[in-house]
């Protein structure tokens, strides 16, 4: 069964004609409008960074700030609205981190492409993405992944955002000799954290409605109290997208023949997205059968986003493993990312409220939110080391080398090379053996460059 903070109050259930229950089908679902409405606002304030941080990014490779903030937004609450609305599935959609840092470092700053042109690539890559979705490529690969990896990416999602969570708090900290060790406890932010995560925990264990978003608020009132939330000078800001607004050069991009560019953001994403949505759906129980319904249509957001974003100027849209806080919260259906891409617009004038959020206050929640999702690892046949072992490499990678991608091709690998010598080749799909070699050549082409 899904983890979940809520449950469901039969007296609010919406009338079966209402036009809420007919498009979402919030009762075939278990949920209700204040379900997803409190979903929406934890996934929202959990993924509320991205607003600053990849204007922060993007602008190192010269674009203009306040036009990625535009951008940023739109493109987020655009994707999300499609996956809502199309899709019904709280999965919310953003400007991926890892595409931003390729995109201003390896792509703008080390290639030496100017980022009108790196955004023409980008709208390449959303056309591609779209193309395989609608001929359902994309569709096959999610329903072709062996059970264990599903499971297992769950479970590494879980371990994954918990060591992020881990680290905006400042529990965990670099160390040049261990490469991690423990944070300073004197620090009030990791005061306030800790306080957050007990908070939440316990609100967690006693059922409390909407635990998850009470831990953040309460979380940031107690680091408010010890003076380690910083109140923004304004409240309102209007947006300025001139500076990005359809300022991508294709010509550029065509002429360029940036193969490798567009292949990286494509393999990237493709697999990013990949073990994002089976985490997400593994921990809300939308799996069926191994399979995900409606993915065709799921796929479909990212594509929609990346091309919306690349023409108002931004970075690949992706989707976002911060959506599990929201459906820890209770969200099961698209009302929900109704209620984040609503949000994401308000970020637009509301933008400097939105980014006064100090991570301090949401790490707790990714941290329970993380240990919600290992329950995960009790469906893998751990007898079978077949299938235990490419689980297990899976889950220990994605945090390990900080990418859902790595980790999910880690694990293919490992479950085709194992099969094979465990004699049971015949186990191992056709699907499962050509990802295998598209990672193998990948690896070995990075190694190299």
């Amino acid at each position: 069964m899904p983890a979940s903070t809520t449950t469901i109050d039969k007296s609010r259930k919406p009338r079966r004609d209402s036009l809420l229950e007919r498009w979402f089908k919030l009762s075939e679902n278990e949920s209700t409008v204040r379900q997803e409405v409190v979903g929406g606002v934890t996934t929202f304030i959990t993924m509320a960074y991205i607003v600053v941080v990849n204007a922060q990014i993007l602008s190192q490779a010269g674009m203009p700030v306040e036009g990625v903030v535009f951008a940023t937004c739109v493109s987020a609450a655009a994707a999300t609205l499609v996956m809502g609305l199309y899709a019904n599935y709280p999965i919310a959609l953003a400007p991926g981190m890892s595409l931003n840092a390729y995109f201003t470092y390896s792509v703008c700053l080390g290639m030496h492409v100017p980022w009108q042109t790196a955004l023409g690539v980008v709208f390449i890559s959303g056309m591609v993405f779209i193309l395989i979705t609608v001929t359902r490529v994309r569709e096959q690969i999610v329903n072709g992944i062996p059970e264990c990896l599903k499971h297992s990416t769950a479970a590494g999602i879980g371990i994954f955002i918990a060591f992020i969570g881990m680290r905006n708090a400042g529990l965990v900290v670099s160390n040049p000799a261990t490469f991690v060790s423990l944070g300073n406890f004197s620090d009030h932010g990791v005061q306030a954290a800790c306080f957050g995560i007990l908070l939440t925990a316990a609100l967690i264990a006693r059922k409390v409605h909407g635990s998850v978003l009470l831990g953040i608020v309460g979380t940031m009132l107690f680091g408010a109290v010890r003076g380690s939330v910083h109140w923004p000078q304004a409240l309102i800001s209007m947006p300025h997208p001139s500076g990005t607004l359809l300022r991508l050069d294709l010509r550029g991009a065509v002429h360029l023949g940036l193969f490798e560019i567009i292949f990286a953001f494509l393999f990237v994403d493709l697999f990013d997205n990949v073990g994002t949505l089976m985490g997400v759906c593994e921990q809300a129980g939308f799996v069926q059968d191994g399979k995900i319904p409606r993915v065709g249509r799921i796929l479909l957001a990212d594509g929609v986003g990346t091309v919306l974003g690349s023409l108002t100027g931004t970075s690949t849209v992706t989707s976002y493993v911060e959506s599990a806080a929201g459906v820890a919260a209770g969200a099961r259906t698209g009302l929900s990312n109704v209620v984040v891409a609503a949000l994401f617009l308000l970020a637009l004038f509301f933008s400097p409220l939105a980014t006064s959020i100090p991570a301090f206050a949401t790490a707790p929640a990714l941290i329970v939110v993380g240990g919600l999702m290992m329950q995960s690892v009790a469906r893998i046949d751990w007898p079978d080391f077949s299938e235990a072992f490419p689980a297990f490499i899976t889950a220990v990678s994605m945090p390990l080398t900080f990418s859902i991608a790595t980790g999910l091709s880690f694990g293919v690998i490992t479950y085709t090379a194992v099969k094979v010598v465990a004699r049971r080749g015949c186990e191992v799909s056709t699907l499962i053996w050509v990802l295998s070699l598209v990672f193998v050549l990948r690896d070995v082409y990075l190694a190299l460059r």
